[in-house]
């Protein structure tokens, strides 16, 4: 009974916010962002915060490939590798800038994700799954023994900070309005993709290919893009984790962050821009409430998880955009049905 009660306000809840304008609604959360870090008392939760952006960016990124295009990618963190090691040994070796890097670990993690996309597409289902499983564990190998690009498990110190027009990022209030930034891009880059032609193939591929390919979908052409697209998005968060950590090592790449990200994506709705936004920030803010209970913080987290699971297995916000494209169809049918 308490979970129907649970579930039925949650779900009224997120129905208003569906119906909310969009452009309202992400403006309301983006002042809300700009206010946050003057509101807290210290910059330990502007820190916090800045982690949870760095997390709702790659949670956007893997959305794209699991929620749009159906694809379960278990190594989507070595694209946010990829990028963090650009920016390491371009600004270290050859001293190029923040805003040089940016661009050429955006291409690099497009053609990484180019070049994994071709070979993994072969294969489908739990297939598919272990191999991007097994590229993201190669990136990680690879970065812990290539000792003479990637300084091996001693990692990358060091690190450059960015600075526009003479003015040097130094503290975590600084980096914040950065990292909002990187955000607000990542959510217009998803809605405008969601409601191409593109996104719209890749949704329905992702219901059914046999009927997508009937229709004339490309399958690999239209998998290779939501790749490519959710690899950039990867390797460009990565390169402002490099320059905000200011310290690389393979360790902050291992096999549960690629985990963390999917539980992000699933817990807060596949296929929707909102979800993403909400796990990762409830996936990131969570352990630091129960950190007052630090002897049980982890068992309460994994429980809260599981019943998230048992009550709402299509996370906070799953169960909309069925309703919201049923919505469209119906309004749609009343149109042509009034102008006949």
């Amino acid at each position: 009974m308490m979970d129907i009660r649970f579930r039925r306000k949650v779900k009224n809840v997120a129905r208003r916010w569906n119906n909310m304008d969009a452009r309202l609604k992400w403006g309301i959360l983006f002042l809300v962002a700009c206010v946050y870090p003057f509101l807290v008392s210290s910059q330990y939760y502007v820190h916090i915060m800045n982690l949870a952006f760095i997390y709702v960016v790659l949670s956007l990124g893997l959305n794209i490939v699991c929620g749009l295009a159906g694809l379960l990618d278990l190594g989507f963190i070595a694209f946010y590798a990829v990028g963090a090691y650009t920016y390491a040994i371009l600004s270290i070796k050859l001293g190029l800038s923040f805003w040089e890097i940016l661009p050429i670990a955006c291409f690099t993690t497009a053609l990484f994700g180019l070049l994994v996309g071709s070979a993994a597409f072969r294969l489908r289902g739990d297939y598919f799954a272990i191999v991007t499983m097994g590229y993201g564990e190669i990136i990680r190998i690879l970065a812990n023994n290539l000792t003479f690009l990637t300084n091996g498990p001693i990692g990358i110190a060091g690190i450059p900070r960015p600075s526009i027009f003479g003015f040097k990022f130094e503290d975590p209030f600084q980096y914040y309005f950065m990292a909002l930034a990187f955000v607000a891009i990542a959510v217009f880059l998803t809605y405008r993709f969601q409601a191409s032609r593109i996104g719209r193939a890749l949704e329905a591929i992702r219901e059914d290919e046999i009927a997508a390919v009937s229709m004339g979908v490309n399958l690999k052409n239209f998998k290779l893009i939501s790749f490519i697209l959710g690899a950039m998005l990867g390797g460009s968060i990565g390169v402002f984790f490099a320059s905000y950590a200011t310290f690389v090592s393979p360790e902050s790449f291992s096999f549960m962050e690629s985990v963390m990200v999917l539980a992000m994506v699933v817990i807060g709705g596949m296929g929707t821009i909102e979800g993403p936004v909400i796990g990762a920030l409830t996936l990131v803010f969570l352990p630091e409430i129960l950190r007052s209970v630090s002897e049980y913080r982890m068992l309460i987290f994994g429980a809260l998880m599981v019943f998230m699971m048992i009550v709402m297995p299509k996370g906070f916000m799953g169960w909309i955009k069925p309703r919201r494209i049923l919505k469209g169809a119906e309004e749609e049918n009343s149109f042509v049905t009034r102008n006949r």
